[in-house]
């Protein structure tokens, strides 16, 4: 039986998924969750096989809910869901262990095909991901982008941030004091060379840290 996480924000698109993947014989949904907060909960409580992780939820990112699990649970295969086709997804990703990598806009059958391959431990990536673009990754390869240099509380307390919340509010959320927010905003501004919220809106929409 092939257990699998769905991550998404929208609960309609949750559960025509859940359908979709529970009308194929070995397939059953353990778990779902709506931002990338309940999906590692969920992914530790019930160690799935594959996680299907929407790559824009909020409060934390797919990408980040991605490391995570990787992080603790190595086994777990994940499958990125994306609006965009740019570079600059799949190359966050990748290095975190996403190793499925579907368009929202395709087909059934490529979310299917992923999970099959995936369930197979083999990488699965839609047409979208064309030679040009993995040969442009590995060029790439070994350069550390911006938001790689940020720890994993700084691009919480940016993503939050750039989705409208103020210190007093992020530091209710991640049960932290307003001084420490502070001190991560100011940190990954440093890092990140921005000078003003606005920057750092920009810089989070560009990184896929929120929807623009």
């Amino acid at each position: 039986m092939t257990r699998i996480l769905i991550a998404d924000d929208h609960p309609i698109f949750r559960r025509g998924l859940r359908g979709l993947l529970e009308s194929r014989n070995g397939w059953t949904v353990a778990a779902e969750a709506g931002d990338g907060y309940e999906a590692i909960d969920a992914a530790l409580r019930t160690q799935p096989d594959i996680a299907i992780i929407d790559d824009t939820m909020p409060r934390m990112n797919g990408v980040e809910a991605a490391r995570r699990i990787r992080q603790r649970l190595p086994k777990t295969e994940i499958c990125l869901l994306t609006d965009s086709e740019e570079e600059s997804v799949i190359a966050h990703a990748l290095p975190v262990g996403v190793r499925g990598f579907v368009l929202k806009s395709d087909a059934e059958k490529e979310i299917l095909a992923a999970i099959e391959s995936l369930s197979r431990h083999r990488p699965y990536f839609s047409r979208v991901v064309s030679e040009s673009l993995l040969d442009h990754f590995v060029k790439h390869i070994g350069l550390p982008h911006k938001i790689d240099l940020l720890t994993p509380r700084e691009r919480e307390v940016v993503q939050l941030v750039a989705e409208g919340l103020s210190n007093k509010q992020v530091g209710r959320q991640l049960q932290l004091s307003i001084k420490t927010v502070e001190t991560h905003r100011s940190a990954a501004m440093r890092k990140a060379g921005l000078s003003s919220t606005a920057d750092l809106v920009r810089y989070a929409v560009r990184n896929h840290l929120v929807h623009a």
